[in-house]
């Protein structure tokens, strides 16, 4: 049902005497800024599919406006702009914060998670609206999850062969933190940059291989263009990244925008798995081309999988003696996984 245009405007007027980064550009329209980093690219299909709903359901009172490129700040920067109001939203990654959302890392524990994307997606649903991960959020950034960005198993691409754990010695490999503990165990240097760091990191050889989800991501940067590997069948979990929102901002909506979050929610993720499939069928193939693309065996993998255990017990004692509930939400986890297996 249309939004009426009544309704519209009383929304509108209320959103021009509200406080922060909200910007209302007319009686009737409310603009959310959403700082999203990196170009148009199938990750951000999500965010983009649920702006079309919002505006589409508030007969244009309600518009999300994305600026690509983190054209609104630094990405490393974006829990500290939503609290403070520099704008109403962002597409974030746990792993470029550290420390900053210590139980919602638990998603970045290395082969936590299933391997199947869509299974993928409901686990993160069901983390990031688990009521302690929604707590730590809120107090610590005033940020609610609006918007899903799962993502695709990480693979890797660069300038070194890694067709085996062994291959892996001395390589500057970038991954996230927690990632970065499974590798570190056969001798990797890991090394966190942005994404959009890549390309240069690649080409000035600081970063000898690059992981990130496979395969979209890598074509969006072009990492192709200045690598001469990729790996396939490392099917590693990566970042947590999502969609976050001012509590403020959110608060101020009417009760039937928020009632369309859910609905925006399902319609992001149909649109993240089609921009991934697609991207498949586009860049697959041109990597093969161009790359050597190392196939990394199962058994190879699976030493990896190895000490993955040891490492999630040892998170989740750092969070207990944090004084934070790191047990509670790794068994969360644990038991959300088993429903998929």
């Amino acid at each position: 049902m249309g939004f009426p245009v009544s309704i519209a405007r009383t929304i509108g007027i209320a959103f021009a005497f509200a406080s922060g980064a909200t910007t209302a550009v007319s009686a009737d329209t409310t603009v959310w800024n959403m700082n999203v980093f990196g170009p148009p690219r199938a990750v951000t299909a999500g965010i983009e599919a649920m702006a079309q709903l919002f505006k589409k359901e508030s007969n244009g009172a309600l518009e999300i406006k994305i600026a690509y490129g983190a054209a609104l700040g630094p990405e490393r920067q974006a829990p500290e702009s939503i609290k403070s109001g520099g704008y109403e939203g962002a597409l974030m990654c746990a792993g470029y914060y550290p420390n900053k959302f210590p139980l919602l890392s638990v998603l970045e524990l290395p082969f936590l998670p299933p391997r199947g994307i869509a299974e993928n997606a409901k686990l993160y649903h069901a983390v990031l609206n688990h009521p302690l991960i929604v707590k730590e959020m809120a107090e610590r950034w005033n940020i609610k999850y609006f918007g899903p960005t799962f993502l695709p198993a990480y693979e890797f691409m660069g300038n070194k062969r890694i067709a085996s754990v062994a291959d892996m010695k001395g390589v500057k490999m970038r991954i996230s933190g927690l990632q970065a503990k499974a590798l570190q165990a056969f001798g990797a240097v890991p090394t966190m940059v942005t994404a959009p760091e890549g390309y240069e990191a690649l080409q000035r050889g600081t970063i000898d291989s690059f992981g990130l989800p496979y395969a979209y991501t890598f074509g969006a940067y072009k990492l192709h263009e200045v690598s001469k590997y990729a790996t396939e069948g490392m099917a590693m979990n990566g970042l947590l990244c999502f969609e976050g929102v001012s509590l403020t901002a959110w608060d101020k909506l009417p009760y039937s925008l928020k009632a369309k979050l859910s609905e925006a929610q399902d319609l992001a993720g149909a649109a993240l798995l089609k921009a991934y499939k697609e991207s498949d069928e586009k860049w697959i193939p041109l990597f093969k081309q161009k790359l050597e693309v190392v196939q990394f065996p199962p058994e190879e993998r699976a030493k990896l999988v190895a000490g993955a255990n040891d490492i999630w017990e040892a998170w989740a004692k750092q969070q207990e003696e944090a004084g934070r509930p790191g047990r509670e939400i790794l068994n969360f986890v644990k038991a959300e996984v088993a429903k998929y297996k």
